[in-house]
Formats: structure tokens, C-alpha cells, sequence
């Protein structure tokens, strides 16, 4: 087997029914010359014997074990920890890498020299039958990675920022280290933060249309992204998309600042006011206007030009 060059972190708890799935999705990878580190993060189910049984069949797998949960954010700092290659990726274990991700990454950052590449992704969702289907690249998705871009920057191509997953991404570990990065802990959708951060310290940015993961929505609604109905979830998100877009602030990426927020008033805001609608819960709708009140201040300020929908909610969350 030849040397790895590419890490995948794979951080997992309670989801045996799904990581099959991901860790076949790495053994059947175009590119071959990898190292998995496949993180359990206080499962109480069979994930950790999942994780075990692909480490025992392929030595290309490496364990680590949290005796408790200790959170997305730990799991992926833990596999950051033992990083020994040029680049870094990361998979959620219920998740599914497409068979020349990995490769088509690789590629093109040894191609281009840049820092960080980024690649679409789809949502993987269960039909009638219960079985999960692909379905088609989003608006936004396609927005920041099509067409392909070789070696751009964030100031040039700021509808990147709407990329905010980990795992969409392959990285130098030079990046990482040179930013000192890592995931905050303790919180929901981590992701925003270090996305946004990956950006305004990357030297330079790589896009491509291809799809590299499915990206699954679980039929059982117990998926992080599917529980926005609570507060406590709905703080964290809110927290996170502000935080993002401070971190643009702070870098001075006002072209990415305000795509970040016509993006969210668009795409984020709505579902959200929908849920806010029908709940009972009066703190919700508090918290939730005012944060779109604050941002269309923003968008204001910027004259940001938003679609019809958009604009329309602002009368909703004034009510609130």
C-alpha cells in the first residue's frame, strides 16, 4: 500500500445502522492512498464495533475510542490530533463519499497549490420504501462550486462562503496549523466558524461541481440539522451564522459578508420563521426576530437587493 496523503476524519456516535455506508464509501475510493481515522464518540450502540471490524479487515483504519460523548466538535479535534498527512478531509459516519472524491481533491490541489478545495454535495433522503435516494445539487451548493475555479480567493469568489460543511473540503494541514485551527467545542453547527475561517486564511481556493459526498437526512429526524424546532438547537444556529459572518468582518471580506447574508435571509431565514410560526413557544419567536431584524438592518445598510420572499418575512419577525 502506498504512502497515505490524505486523512479522513470520520467522527460517529449512535449511528451503526449508517456507518457501513461511509466506511465502504472510503474502501472504494479511486484513490487508494489513505488513512481513516474513524473517531466513536461514546456510541451506545454498535458503531464502535462497526469502526473495530473495518480496522481489523484494513489497517488503512485506526480507532479512537471517547468513553463518553463528548460532542461532534471533540471528535473531530481528536482526529485532528493524530494528523500525520499533507492533507486533511473529514466524513460524518452516516454520511457517503462518492467513489473518486478523494482523488478528485487530491488532484486538484496538487495541481493548483492552493489550500483548500472545495466540491458540492446532495442530500441523501429515504423514499416511501425507506430507501435513501440522492437528490439533486441546491442552488446555493451549485453557487459556490460551478463552475470550476482554480486557485481563486475569497474576495474574488465570495459565493464560496455558502459552503459551510466540513466535509464537503479536503485541506492542507499546513492551513490548519498556520491558522491554528480547530473546532469549537460545546457548540452546534461548528462547522460556520471554521469554514469561514479556513477561507479568509487560505492563500488561495479551489472549486469543483463534482459531487463528493451525500450528505443524509435520517428518516428517523434525529440528525442535528433536523431538530431546529428546539431553542436551545435554534441559539447555537443563529450563534453560528452570526459568527461566520463576523469572521468575514474581521478579515475585512465585505463581498463575502454580504453574500453570507443575502444567503441566509434567503435560504436559512425562512424555513426557520416557518417553525416559529407554529410554535408555542413565545422565547422562540423572540429570539428568532431578532435576529432577522438585525440582519435585514444589515442588509439595509449594505443595500443588499433580497428576493420577494425574503423581504416579506421581515413584516413576520417585526410581529415578534
Amino acid at each position: 500500500m502506498s504512502t497515505p496523503v490524505v486523512t479522513v476524519i470520520v467522527p460517529g456516535r449512535d449511528v451503526a445502522a449508517y456507518a457501513h455506508e461511509a466506511v465502504d464509501s472510503l474502501r472504494t475510493q479511486t484513490l487508494t492512498s489513505w488513512r481513516a481515522i474513524l473517531v466513536d464518540d461514546g456510541s451506545l450502540d454498535a458503531t464502535g464495533e462497526v469502526f473495530a471490524a473495518a480496522a481489523a479487515s484494513d489497517d488503512r483504519f485506526h480507532v479512537v475510542s471517547h468513553p463518553v460523548a463528548r460532542g461532534l466538535s471533540a471528535a473531530r479535534n481528536t482526529g485532528l490530533e493524530l494528523v500525520e498527512t499533507p492533507f486533511v478531509g473529514f466524513l460524518d459516519a452516516d454520511d457517503v463519499l462518492t467513489p473518486r472524491a478523494l482523488e478528485r481533491f487530491v488532484d486538484t490541489l496538487t495541481r493548483s497549490g492552493s489550500d483548500v478545495v472545495v466540491g458540492a454535495y446532495v442530500r441523501l433522503r429515504a423514499d416511501e420504501a425507506g430507501t435513501y435516494r440522492p437528490g439533486p445539487v441546491q442552488p446555493w451548493v451549485r453557487a459556490a462550486t460551478d463552475p470550476p475555479r482554480l486557485a481563486t480567493t475569497l474576495a474574488a469568489h465570495p459565493e464560496v462562503s455558502g459552503n459551510v460543511v466540513a466535509w464537503s473540503k479536503l485541506s492542507r494541514v499546513e492551513l490548519w496549523r498556520r491558522a491554528g485551527l480547530r473546532f469549537p467545542e460545546g457548540k452546534l453547527y461548528e462547522d460556520q466558524l471554521v469554514a469561514q475561517r479556513l477561507y479568509t486564511a487560505a492563500r488561495a481556493i479551489d472549486v469543483i461541481p463534482d459531487v463528493v459526498v451525500h450528505w443524509r437526512e435520517r428518516a428517523d429526524g434525529s440528525s442535528i440539522t433536523q431538530n431546529k424546532n428546539l431553542l436551545p438547537v435554534l441559539e447555537d444556529y443563529l450563534d453560528a451564522l452570526s459568527g461566520g459572518i463576523a469572521v468575514l468582518d474581521g478579515a475585512g471580506q465585505r463581498a463575502a459578508v454580504r453574500a453570507r447574508i443575502r444567503l441566509i435571509l434567503e435560504m436559512d431565514v425562512p424555513p426557520l420563521v416557518r417553525i416559529a410560526q407554529d410554535s408555542p413557544d413565545d422565547a422562540y419567536r423572540r429570539t428568532l426576530g431578532t435576529f432577522v431584524r438585525a440582519l435585514h438592518d444589515r442588509a439595509d445598510a449594505e443595500s443588499i437587493e433580497l428576493d420577494h420572499a425574503a423581504a416579506r418575512l421581515r413584516s413576520a419577525a417585526e410581529l415578534w
